[in-house]
């Protein structure tokens, strides 16, 4: 789980040996150009852009000028607060880098409220990307929204049946040692 921030650059060889022993795909986060030098460079085959950076326009502009010329996917976090338009923009300037192969991920929303969920869904936020930018692969990433190991399933449910395009769900040997989000991890 996480990106660079959480293990850090250390944790690249590790996934580099993972993808030459199984042939998985690798998945990063990153928010800084130093962060997508590093991930290219150990051949990481797609990166995704956090909330925290996708609510800030200075953040993701560095990211994008970083991928500007590269051949990457590239997954966009919703921003933390609901701000569709941030969302967007930062879908915008990661387009207006060059890439082409990008989608969305909704992960919820930071809410002061006190609800059942770490971030609160609020699909409609979701839906209206869709609407607006019809042809974008939206993922749900229900292990975010809930918080909790045993919301990850309905969660999910509710997403496909909402349309959209896959899960991104945590998952660990070890859930409860995990070294973050144990809680909402499952085997």
């Amino acid at each position: 789980p996480g990106g660079l921030g959480g293990v850090g650059v250390i944790g690249l060889p590790w996934l580099q040996k993972l993808k030459a022993e199984t042939g998985l795909l690798t998945c990063v986060e990153v928010a800084t150009k130093a962060h997508v030098d590093a991930a290219l460079a150990f051949g990481v085959d797609v990166l995704w852009i956090g909330a925290r950076t996708t609510a800030n326009p200075f953040a993701v502009q560095e990211l994008a000028d970083a991928l500007a010329g590269k051949d990457v996917p590239v997954l966009i976090k919703n921003p933390v607060k609901p701000d569709i338009e941030l969302w967007i923009g930062g879908i915008e300037r990661i387009y207006r880098a060059g890439i082409r192969r990008i989608g969305a991920i909704h992960r919820g929303f930071s809410s002061a409220d006190k609800t059942i969920y770490r971030n609160v869904p609020q699909w409609h936020l979701p839906i209206e990307l869709r609407r607006r930018l019809p042809q974008l692969p939206i993922i749900c990433d229900p292990s975010h929204i809930a918080g909790r190991r045993d919301l990850i399933q309905p969660l999910s449910q509710q997403a496909m049946d909402l349309g959209f395009d896959g899960l991104i769900i945590e998952s660990h040997c070890n859930p409860d040692g995990a070294w973050s989000d144990a809680k909402q991890q499952v085997t």
